[in-house]
């Protein structure tokens, strides 16, 4: 980290932890935090020698600009308005941030890093502390909540949402690591992280108190103490059920949704997606 991002640091943190302030100079080191974070210098949450690891103060500086934050109308000609904190407006992109942002409803927030080359269908939305990374696609109807992590060339499909979380500010974002394919209507949320190359069919949906059962390797993943539920490298999940052997749900014959594993990436798997690269 650099001097000026490791003073940064310090200012933020130090304002976090201050009930009384000078509320001009807060506002000045907030902008120069939310700038680093719409340009992707700082970030919630970074892989390091293989583990994801949370900066805990960049979301203690996403959450002083709420505090800071005083309501403002807001408007995009005579079409849109809306009413929210001034600290965190509606990005405006320009030719030059490479965005293909087509028309109809979408919205960034200032402070997601959206990279070039991305691709926002309508309508979806970004919130604030995000990181969406290169070749992505951000598809109609999804969502990418507050800090949540995309890596390159992953399409999040239509409606599905990708969990957000700001409090506590220890607490890990959803992470989408590169390659991935988040079929239609997905949710992945507390903390789960998805790694390189997985696929999630349509209708998947994963938590922190979610099984995931691996009929491939014959194991069962769950997310334990501060380790999220984690999705292995390839991994191909589907929605699918198990019988409840207990009480009223066994005498009822009733089933449990949980995500299942039926395979790991292979050339057919391959055919099957290699329409995404066309839409880049």
């Amino acid at each position: 980290m650099s001097d000026s991002l490791s003073t940064l640091q310090s200012s933020i943190e130090r304002l976090s932890t201050n009930e009384k302030f000078d509320n001009a100079e807060a506002r000045r080191t907030f902008l120069d935090f939310r700038s680093a974070l719409t340009c992707g210098e700082i970030r919630a949450a970074e892989k390091v020698a293989g583990r994801w690891v949370v900066n805990a103060w960049v979301k203690q500086g996403i959450l002083l600009g709420f505090r800071l934050g005083e309501l403002k109308e807001m408007s995009d000609g005579d079409v849109l308005s809306f009413v929210d904190k001034d600290t965190f407006p509606a990005r405006r992109l320009t030719l030059a941030d490479r965005i293909r942002l087509v028309p109809g409803g979408s919205s960034i927030r200032e402070g997601a890093y959206v990279a070039p080359s991305v691709i926002c269908m309508p309508p979806m939305f970004i919130n604030v502390g995000a990181y969406v990374d290169e070749g992505s696609m951000i598809d109609s109807h999804a969502l990418v909540g507050s800090c949540a992590q995309i890596g390159k060339r992953v399409h999040v499909s239509a409606a599905a949402q990708i969990g957000g979380v700001l409090e506590p500010v220890n607490a890990a974002p959803v992470v989408i690591e590169d390659d991935v394919l988040i079929g239609g209507n997905c949710g992945v949320y507390e903390g789960t992280l998805v790694r390189a190359h997985a696929v999630l069919g349509a209708g998947t949906i994963l938590t922190r108190s979610t099984p995931l059962y691996d009929l491939v390797r014959g194991e069962v993943y769950r997310a334990s103490g501060e380790r999220p539920l984690e999705v292995p490298e390839n991994a191909v999940v589907v929605p699918g059920s198990r019988a409840v052997k207990k009480g009223k749900g066994a005498e009822w014959d009733l089933s449990l949704y949980t995500p299942v594993i039926v395979k790991y990436r292979d050339e057919k798997t391959e055919r099957g997606i290699e329409l995404e690269d066309w839409l880049r």
